[in-house]
């Protein structure tokens, strides 16, 4: 992930000076608090009845804090959704694989995913997170789809090597989602629509200032940094992340599960 770089003391120094008028608070809560501080949103897709719950999540980012990312699983199970969706990056060093699936092993319906770039530079093998996923019931979707949900929902995943060429959909009545790690990607999928894409990567920038937004974002987000956009290619949803990169802070920017009905 390339990031628009600061250093770690310029990084916290333009923290505390953008939020200068209580820098202590400021700083407690984004050192200690909201790194963990769980947020749950919903959303609610198109119109009429739903047909499926889902519950997704992204950017792990496994380092070893079980108890919070098993309070996470917890989350998640709660909520009894239809299918899970995660949209990358379990680890950020292959060492924490065996552990990170593990506790993803946990969910309790079918998960889904698709890689992300730290997927790739950690060197984690696929083929075991393939099997974790789909011990669940759910697959590790590599540029492929599947039927899902009772073939109310054609599920399409895409990795971080291949951006166009999303195959048309198994099953023309059911709604498409698509999962993608890149939210810019959405830019690339021609004249295709989905009635949902979902994507990570940004971590919603971990630390965002009012009235200005996030101080740093990686590549691959262009405007698409958080939240729920309306593109050409039909809704997207930019989820904030689960763990952290590079600085251990978040600050107006809380890690998230979203559940979503569609």
């Amino acid at each position: 992930m390339k990031l628009n770089r600061l250093s770690r003391r310029h990084f916290l120094l333009t923290l505390g000076t953008a939020c200068a008028g209580a820098p202590a608070a400021t700083l407690t809560d984004a050192r200690w608090l909201e790194p963990t501080w769980l947020e749950v949103r919903h959303l609610r897709i198109g119109e009429g009845p739903p047909a499926v719950r889902l519950v997704h999540f992204s950017d792990l980012h496994y380092k070893g804090d079980r108890a919070y990312a098993e309070s996470v699983i917890k989350t998640i199970n709660s909520f009894s959704p239809d299918l899970v969706c995660f949209t990358g990056d379990i680890i950020e060093q292959n060492q924490f694989l065996p552990e990170a699936l593990e506790i993803l092993s946990g969910i309790q319906s079918p998960l889904f995913g698709v890689p992300g770039n730290h997927d790739y530079s950690s060197g984690a093998s696929f083929a075991v997170i393939g099997q974790c996923f789909a011990a669940t019931g759910g697959a590790w979707l590599l540029d492929e789809q599947q039927a899902v949900a009772g073939g109310k929902i054609n599920l399409a995943g895409m990795t971080c090597r291949n951006f166009y060429n999303v195959a048309p959909p198994l099953n023309p009545g059911a709604k498409t989602v698509l999962l993608m790690h890149y939210p810019a990607w959405i830019k690339y999928q021609g004249d295709q629509r989905f009635d949902l894409t979902l994507a990570g990567h940004s971590h919603g920038g971990q630390v965002r200032i009012p009235f200005y937004g996030a101080l740093v974002l990686p590549d691959g987000v262009d405007q698409y940094d958080l939240g729920l956009f309306q593109t050409p290619a039909g809704p997207l949803y930019v989820n904030p992340g689960i763990g952290w990169y590079c600085y251990d802070v978040r600050f107006n920017c809380r890690p998230e599960v979203t559940v979503i009905e569609i």
